[in-house]
């Protein structure tokens, strides 16, 4: 299926799954037919650059010590699965971590370890490296389980491939094309979804008549943005003032797009509009068709980047209603091209309330998906949550018993309390090298009975946090 795949006209919805499944036996109904087929998790985050791999793209910078912290977001799983479900991950939890998680009454799936992590290197093309691991695999595919990973692009199906596994989701011939920002453009227009003003372009025609248009913008004081078609956190995009910049952004891709022997491109060029407020919320989309409306949640962004979520968010009954219609058509589209299971959407606000109701499809696992266990078991009624996380600079590498004592009483101890709860310990270390200070990340939830004693809290937190070391991290990005 071509990168600009779309069925060339609008397809009904699919009905609305409206029945009452937790959300791991929705999800695994969902892509096997079967609420009680174990799934092996894989977080492959940024699968983003695999698909972009061949693709013509904008001058980017990564971090070694930022790269080593992203693949290290593979500890996430953990949360997703249930007991009778595997996850595979680069290297052994923390047993303090693993305790501070099952004081709160969360069962955990089984861990199977990467002979060698290497830093550099997904939890993919590890588990690749380990004849081991293949073979563990081999057996539990015997068995009936499905490797669902963070997002299916080629290493994924060669690891289910030569592990005898079958992917629990649509390969990377399906998986790539629907989540290109391309994509996500069309289908909006094609269904009659309001977007900010812009162009999805696949040819580098279609980049001139678009560049044409989007200088008179930039001519009339507005503000373009120009997206690779699979950039993430922040990566891959280039805020434009001036028509001059525009310019020799063209320059740029076209001169990639000939180092590739084509004229085929995947960007797309937007107004950047004002916005009251960023959201993102996320569906699951059965074999059958049906969509289930998982959650919507205010995202929390800095230049781009995430930065978490916030819990129930502040919408009215209109503005939900119209979200479930987004989610309805969305699924039935991408059910006609092809997908099922996780989609998450990524729509905004604007200053007098309306809705965007998408600006990007991810399908895929998004970070607000790897909340949702413990959203469901401790976010009730009343209750509120917060979802961030803490940059650090470290001296030396940190255990989870040293954080453990540092938050002491701000640590959730019981189910309906109020308090912080650690979703990733991993990100902590996974940028530590033998030659000094290392970046790392704590990622945690936030859970409180009012949002005023939710922003005590994470006031209370953040405080503590910075004895563990100067609070400002560079280089580190990271997915929704």
């Amino acid at each position: 299926m071509p990168d600009n795949a779309l069925t060339d006209t609008p397809v009904p919805p699919p009905p609305a799954d409206t029945v009452a499944y937790g959300f791991g036996a929705r999800l695994k109904r969902a892509v096997t037919g079967d609420a009680s087929t174990p799934l092996v998790f894989l977080g492959n985050f940024e699968v983003e650059e695999e698909w972009a791999r061949g693709e013509a793209g904008l001058p980017r910078v990564s971090a070694e010590g930022g790269v080593a912290v992203v693949n290290r977001m593979d500890e996430f799983a953990l949360l997703l699965g249930g007991e009778d479900d595997h996850v595979v991950l680069k290297s052994a939890p923390d047993p303090d971590y693993l305790d501070h998680l099952r004081r709160l009454g969360l069962g955990l799936s089984t861990v199977h370890v990467v002979r060698e992590q290497v830093p550099a290197h997904t939890v993919t093309r590890d588990a690749l490296a380990d004849p081991g691991l293949l073979a563990t695999l081999r057996r539990l595919g015997a068995r009936g389980a499905r490797l669902l990973p963070h997002g299916a692009s080629a290493p994924e199906e060669e690891l289910a491939d030569r592990a005898g596994i079958a992917l629990a989701v649509p390969g990377a011939a399906v998986a790539k094309p629907v989540n290109s920002k391309v994509y996500s453009r069309r289908t909006a227009d094609l269904l009659g979804l309001r977007q900010p003003r812009g162009w999805g372009c696949t040819t580098l025609d279609e980049l001139d008549t678009a560049i044409e248009a989007a200088s008179a913008l930039l001519d009339a004081g507005r503000t373009v943005l120009v997206k690779e078609a699979y950039g993430v956190s922040g990566k891959g995009i280039a805020e434009v003032t001036e028509s001059r910049r525009l310019a020799r952004l063209r320059t740029m891709i076209g001169r990639s797009a000939r180092k590739s022997g084509t004229d085929r491109i995947a960007f797309v060029i937007e107004e950047k509009v004002a916005k009251r407020a960023d959201l993102n919320y996320q569906f699951t989309l059965a074999g059958d068709g049906s969509v289930h409306l998982d959650f919507v949640k205010e995202a929390l962004t800095e230049a781009g980047v995430h930065k978490g979520h916030r819990f129930p968010p502040a919408l009215s009954a209109r503005q939900l209603d119209e979200i479930g219609t987004a989610a309805r058509l969305l699924g039935g589209q991408l059910a006609a091209d092809g997908f099922y299971g996780v989609v998450g959407v990524d729509a905004m606000v604007d200053p007098e309330g309306g809705l965007y109701p998408v600006i990007e499809i991810n399908a895929r696992n998004n970070m607000s998906t790897y909340q949702t266990r413990l959203q469901e078991h401790l976010v009730g009624p009343g209750r509120c949550a917060l979802a961030r996380h803490h940059p650090l600079l470290l001296g030396e590498e940190l255990d989870f018993a040293a954080v453990r004592r540092l938050l002491g009483d701000l640590l959730l101890d019981r189910p309906d309390g109020s308090g912080f709860v650690v979703n990733n310990f991993a990100t902590v270390n996974a940028g530590a090298t033998a030659e000094g200070p290392h970046h790392g990340r704590l990622y945690g939830l936030l859970v409180a009975d009012s949002p005023s004693r939710l922003g005590a809290l994470d006031a209370a937190v953040e405080e503590r946090v910075r004895h563990l070391g100067p609070h400002r991290s560079e280089g580190n990005r990271h997915d929704h």
